[in-house]
């Protein structure tokens, strides 16, 4: 891989975006690898959660870059068909991480503009440095977001606050972006990595496939009237309580002891 990093220890695998010379902006290469990458982890039952972050510049600064944006200049002479091509590139692995039977934390260390802003959105948890940066920028370049920003942002923090991002490009800091809900917690920027590993340590802690329906549950009611998603739950809770960590919990609950959860 020539755009990412992958390390693995204690079922945790730490996924950098690295190309220093361009703030870490996505371009079709970085995205082609993000898909195989992900690929390859979702297939790994060693590996329960994954996180997302962004490596240092030039200069060696760890802290001003998560990812910048998507490459610009891969994308200033490209035609209707070829954007279109761009954002649907984009989607099959932002999807993964969406989807992923892994949990995923973006660890979002500086800048997150345009399609920065939206990898982290696709991510499961969004854990930001005090000194990082969001904003959708992509109107005052005469376009508009394409790779999910119109979509996961609404949902994320609501139409209206959505629109004034995309409509504004404004940038907003950490503390603004958890104000209106973008991210889950803000942490001084020394402190990102350590606070997303023991997050994902308390995560992997849990019944790894009880989190894993957990997640499919929350991603596929969220769109569904909720007397279907209910139901939906239901038959989910049921096939959960079909397997050795529901036996294993619940007795280990009834017994006053530590439980050994180990499906996946």
């Amino acid at each position: 891989m020539n755009n990412l990093r992958l390390e693995v220890e204690n079922e945790i695998a730490v996924l950098t975006i690295s190309r220093p010379g361009a703030l870490n902006a996505l371009n079709s290469e970085t995205l082609d690898e993000l898909n195989t990458v992900l690929t390859e982890i979702e297939a790994r039952d060693d590996v329960k959660v994954v996180i997302l972050t962004g490596g240092p510049d030039k200069k060696d600064n760890p802290y001003k870059s998560f990812v910048a944006g998507a490459d610009i200049a891969e994308m200033v002479n490209f035609s209707a068909a070829e954007a279109r091509a761009f954002g649907m590139r984009a989607s099959v692995p932002f999807f993964k991480l969406m989807n992923m039977r892994q949990v995923t934390i973006a660890a979002v260390n500086g800048f997150a503009l345009g399609g920065g802003c939206e990898i982290a959105m696709a991510c499961d948890i969004r854990i930001a440095a005090e000194n990082a940066t969001f904003a959708q920028p992509e109107t005052g370049l005469g376009i508009i977001p394409g790779f999910g920003g119109t979509q996961r942002l609404a949902r994320l923090v609501g139409m209206g606050r959505a629109k004034e991002l995309i409509f504004t490009c404004d940038n907003i800091d950490a503390n603004e972006a958890y104000r209106i809900g973008l991210v889950n917690k803000v942490v001084a920027k020394e402190e990102l990595m350590e606070t997303a590993k023991a997050m994902a340590a308390k995560i992997i802690s849990k019944g790894s496939y009880a989190v894993s329906v957990a997640k499919a549950a929350i991603n596929n009611g969220y769109d569904m009237d909720i007397q279907n998603a209910v139901e939906m739950e239901a038959n989910l809770f049921g096939i959960t309580c079909s397997t050795h960590d529901k036996q294993e919990g619940m007795s280990a609950f009834l017994e006053r002891r530590a439980a050994n959860l180990t499906d996946f």
